[in-house]
Formats: structure tokens, C-alpha cells, sequence
């Protein structure tokens, strides 16, 4: 296991000649994320665990700053290309004018996610937005929480900061978050 996240970390850093190697070595992992943010999805949900990790790699290796210091800074830019394409999913369900049920998503893991119509989804991502202006750090433990769902030791290491910090921005954050949420 240690050879592979040193091999992840070595093709990272080579950049983006290197970045078409990486996705064999990641797509696992990248899968496991994506089923377990699309299992609480209804059935007939329209997008998929795979369609999201390739939309989501698509937009990594389509970018041009790919610079990533480790896996774990790899993994939260995942998260957070994931979390743009549930985004955009959002907004197109939204815009669509059929009418009927909302689909559901829920973010976080089981003992704190939240179910969100696509209206709830984009209010989320403006509080999250409003939350990155108020306190940064404070924003980036939740994406990393929500949309990695790596564990607050991750998180900490991920970010340089100690365990009890990670917990105790990640507190507010909920915090604030749903005090953003009950004003929209």
C-alpha cells in the first residue's frame, strides 16, 4: 500500500505528462468516494458513481494547474471537482422546467449527511461560499468532510493543522453553515 500512495505521489508531482498514469492507480479509490456520496441517492437518480469520477477526472487533467504536492492534496482537488459537478448537475435540474419530484443529495457521510434538493444543494454551495469568505480553513475541512470524507486525522494532516483544530473549525462550520441555510 505504502509503494502505491508513493507512486501516486511521485506521478503528481511529475505533473501533467504524468497525469494520464495516475488515473488507473486512483480510479478505485475515486469510485468508493463517488458510490458512497450517490448510495443515498434515490434509484433513478441521473448521475452515477462512474459518471461523476470521470467528470470529475476530466475536469482535474483538463485544468492547467496541476500541481499537487501529494495524493492527499490530490483527493481534496477531487473533492471539490466532484462537488462542482454535483453543482452543475444541480443547476441543470433545476433549470429544467418537467416539474415532478426533486431528486435528493445527500453530502457527508451516513452519521451526518443531508438531504438536499437540487435548490437546497446550490443554497449550500452559496453558505459554503460565504463560509470560505468568513473562514477559510473553516471551509476547506468542510469540503474535505463532505466531499472526501476522509476522517478528521486526514483532514488535520491534509491541511497542516492539529486533530482538535480540524474538529473544532469543523463544529463551527456546521454551525454556520446551517445558520446560513435557515436565513436562505
Amino acid at each position: 500500500m505504502e509503494a502505491r500512495q508513493a507512486e501516486i505521489t511521485r506521478l503528481l508531482r511529475e505533473g501533467e505528462p504524468a497525469a494520464a498514469r495516475v488515473l488507473p492507480l486512483v480510479y478505485e479509490e475515486l469510485h468508493r468516494i463517488a458510490e458512497q456520496r450517490m448510495r443515498h441517492e434515490s434509484a433513478d437518480h441521473t448521475l452515477q458513481a462512474t459518471a461523476l469520477v470521470n467528470e470529475a477526472y476530466l475536469r482535474l487533467v483538463g485544468s492547467r494547474n496541476l500541481e499537487w504536492r501529494d495524493r492527499r492534496h490530490f483527493y481534496a482537488a477531487a473533492a471539490e471537482a466532484m462537488r462542482r459537478v454535483l453543482i452543475d448537475h444541480a443547476r441543470r435540474l433545476r433549470t429544467q422546467k418537467r416539474g415532478g419530484d426533486r431528486e435528493q443529495f445527500t453530502l457527508g457521510s451516513g452519521d451526518h449527511g443531508m438531504q438536499l434538493d437540487p435548490d437546497r444543494f446550490l443554497a449550500l454551495d452559496e453558505a459554503l461560499e460565504q463560509l470560505a469568505r468568513e473562514d477559510p480553513q473553516a471551509a476547506d475541512v468542510t469540503r474535505l468532510r463532505f466531499f472526501s470524507d476522509l476522517s478528521m486525522r486526514e483532514i488535520a494532516e491534509s491541511l497542516a493543522i492539529s486533530e482538535r483544530s480540524a474538529h473544532r473549525e469543523w463544529t463551527f462550520a456546521r454551525a454556520r453553515l446551517f445558520e446560513l441555510l435557515d436565513g436562505a
